[in-house]
């Protein structure tokens, strides 16, 4: 269902408001290069500071654009249910194709309070759906027991964003799940290693960028080519690494800007990144003969 390379899709803005070309542009980006699927209205697109017209409007678009080219896989998580619920059936109506769900942030749910959340989204859509959990943004981990309870008990729920930085939650998780319950790497940075423990693929940051390199290294992990992998994996690790050099989308927007691709707008309390990491990112991504 999930398997290979999908993108945690930016989301353009121009003088304020949602920039329809650029996103175009982007999407069709993507689906030159191959990507299995996009991600809309995740993190990297600044879902928090987007209204809940513009959110769902973000996701019509994307559905509208990619044609079934590729899969549009919707952010429509939150910390509130009954807004999760409303964005995820809003979705379903657009006709995406499945739902990322983040972990409840800022209220910090207890595991049972996070289980009764995502069950409570899964009775009210079909679609198939993925859990995101990423500690360092929610301030809350999905446990490794809560994934294997909704992985039993619900069974639109297939999958996992892994993006705690713990290669070892792979071998937990693949221990309390079905066979074909999917784990994806949140971290471009851990594809490889999340992926020799069992993960199927990423929801890639980078690929914003690069889309074809990180399919490339993704496939090349499908087929278990470790070697051709870990070429790849060197050889853009830095740039891996400083795309998060300040809070993304910060610095992947200023990558993007600097090719012409769209403005570098950010929402606050989101700002460009500052002049010195700009520099430092620049650099990165001539020395990877990206710019």
């Amino acid at each position: 269902m999930f398997e290979g390379t999908y993108t945690a899709l930016v989301t353009p803005f121009r003088n304020g408001q949602v920039d329809d070309k650029a996103f175009a542009e982007l999407i069709e980006r993507q689906i030159a290069a191959g990507i299995e699927g996009i991600v809309p209205v995740g993190t990297t697109g600044e879902s928090p500071t987007l209204n809940m017209a513009e959110h769902a409007r973000v996701i019509e678009l994307a559905v509208q654009i990619a044609r079934k080219r590729t899969k549009v896989l919707a952010g429509t998580g939150s910390n509130s249910t009954a807004e999760a619920i409303e964005l995820s059936t809003g979705a379903q109506k657009a006709k995406a194709d499945a739902l990322l769900l983040v972990a409840p942030y800022y209220n910090k749910p207890s595991p049972e309070g996070m289980f009764q959340h995502f069950r409570a989204v899964a009775r009210e859509t079909d679609l198939p759906i993925m859990l995101y959990s990423v500690p360092g943004r929610c301030a809350v981990e999905i446990t490794v027991e809560t994934v294997g309870r909704l992985a039993k008990e619900c069974p639109t729920i297939r999958s996992i964003k892994e993006a705690g930085g713990k290669p070892e939650r792979v071998d937990a998780i693949r221990a309390v799940v079905p066979p074909d319950f999917e784990i994806l790497s949140g971290d471009d940075a851990l594809t490889v290693e999340f992926m020799k423990r069992g993960a199927v693929g990423v929801v890639s940051v980078a690929s914003n960028l690069i889309p074809a390199e990180v399919k490339a290294l993704v496939d090349a992990a499908r087929r278990k080519d470790w070697k051709a992998a870990a070429e790849l994996d060197r050889k853009y690790a830095a740039v891996f690494r400083d795309l998060f050099v300040e809070s993304n989308p910060g610095p992947v927007k200023a990558a993007m800007a600097a090719k012409g691709w769209l403005a570098e707008e950010l929402r606050l309390p989101l700002v460009p990144i500052t002049e010195a990491n700009r520099n430092r990112l620049m650099a990165t991504l001539r020395q990877a003969g990206l710019n």
